[in-house]
Order: C-alpha cells, then structure tokens, then sequence
C-alpha cells in the first residue's frame, strides 16, 4: 500500500523516500492497518507530526515568547519565555522546561525533556510512553532514544502507539477528531490540517 510513488506523491517535500516507504509498510503489514481508509487517517495524523515527513524530531527552537508561552503552561508569562528563549542551545532549554516532571520525566536539570521529546512519525514525547512502547515492541528507546528517530524504528512505533490507541476503530467512522486527541492529546493541535492530510491521503489511496 505505502509505496516509493503514493508517498512522493502525498509528501513531495519528503527526502529518502525509499527509506521511508520501506519502513513504514513493512511496519504496516504488522499492525491493524489493513483497509486504504485506515491508512489515510493515519497517514494524515504523521503527515502533520512530521511536518510534510521533513523532520523525525519535535521542533523546540522558538523565539517567539508569545508563542511559546501560548503553547507551554510550565511557560510563566513573556519574560520567562524570553530567558528560556535567550539560552543556548534554546531548544534544549525549552524542552526541558515544558516537559519536566511529566510524561515519567524527571525535573528540569535532569535532562530529560531534552532526551525525551517528540520523535519519530508519532512524535513519541515522554520516558514513560518511550519504556512502554519500547518495551512493546521490543527496542531498548528508553535507554537510547536516538533509536526513536530512525525510520524503521519509528514506523515500528508508530504503528504500535495508533493500535495500542484503537485508532483503526475510529479510522473506520472517519473521526479525525478523536484519533487527533488520541495522538496529539486534549489540545488536538493542528485538526484542521489533519483534516486537509487525510483527505488528501483518501485522494491517493482510494
């Protein structure tokens, strides 16, 4: 179903496109997504997580202080923002920040966040989701999460997450809200263009 071609096609800002189309249908074959309906909706969700399939790792490096206190609540207000901001490397700062002391991550200095952020198709973000889906699928990412952010690694994952999820079930009703909550969480960021991905996927695989 994932081939070389349909994913140009979906994603034309894609680079290696053979590395990715390999991983994610060998990956596919091992999962509930059986029907070109249950891939489209879970293409779209990765298409946006991974920013059109340019990046495999969650983009911390704002420098809108705005923005960044909008988005986080262990933001706390502009001028926190804009010390987190003035750090260096600023990505590294932010990311330990917003995801300290949740997710199974320790506190700020223990670098957790850093270690543990978004990554991979999924954007996987936590120690604890990194153990358990690790422990699922069997790759050691808790303890080396550089592993998350590898294609076939990441396809293995991703797939793993949207079955432990049920997303195939709410795939087949075509409810892109809730496996937007189910993936991206309460906040369901970016639904819109979720919404857009996925029926552009319906258009390719039919």
């Amino acid at each position: 179903m994932i081939t070389v071609d349909t994913l140009r096609k979906f994603a034309p800002k894609i680079k290696n496109a053979e590395l990715h189309a390999v991983a994610l249908e060998n990956a596919r074959l091992l999962s509930t997504v059986t029907t070109a309906r249950r891939l489209c909706h879970f293409m779209g969700q990765i298409f946006v997580e991974t920013n059109g399939f340019t990046t495999m790792e969650e983009n911390l490096n704002y420098t809108n202080p705005e923005r960044l206190d909008a988005i986080f609540s262990a933001i706390k207000g502009k001028g926190d923002a804009s010390s987190l901001i003035a750090q260096t490397p600023r990505d590294v700062a932010i990311a330990n920040r917003v995801y300290a002391n949740r997710l199974g991550n320790g506190d700020e200095a223990s670098g957790d966040g850093w270690m543990y952020r978004g990554s991979g198709y999924k954007q996987l973000t936590g120690r604890s989701n990194y153990r358990e889906i690790g422990e699922i699928v069997g790759i050691q990412i808790e303890k080396n999460p550089e592993l998350a952010r590898q294609p076939a690694n990441a396809a293995r994952i991703a797939f793993t997450f949207w079955d432990k999820k049920s997303c195939s079930e709410l795939a087949d009703n075509g409810d892109v809200e809730g496996i937007t909550e189910k993936i991206n969480g309460a906040a369901k960021l970016g639904l819109n263009e979720r919404r857009t991905a996925t029926l552009k996927a319906l258009a390719i695989w039919k």
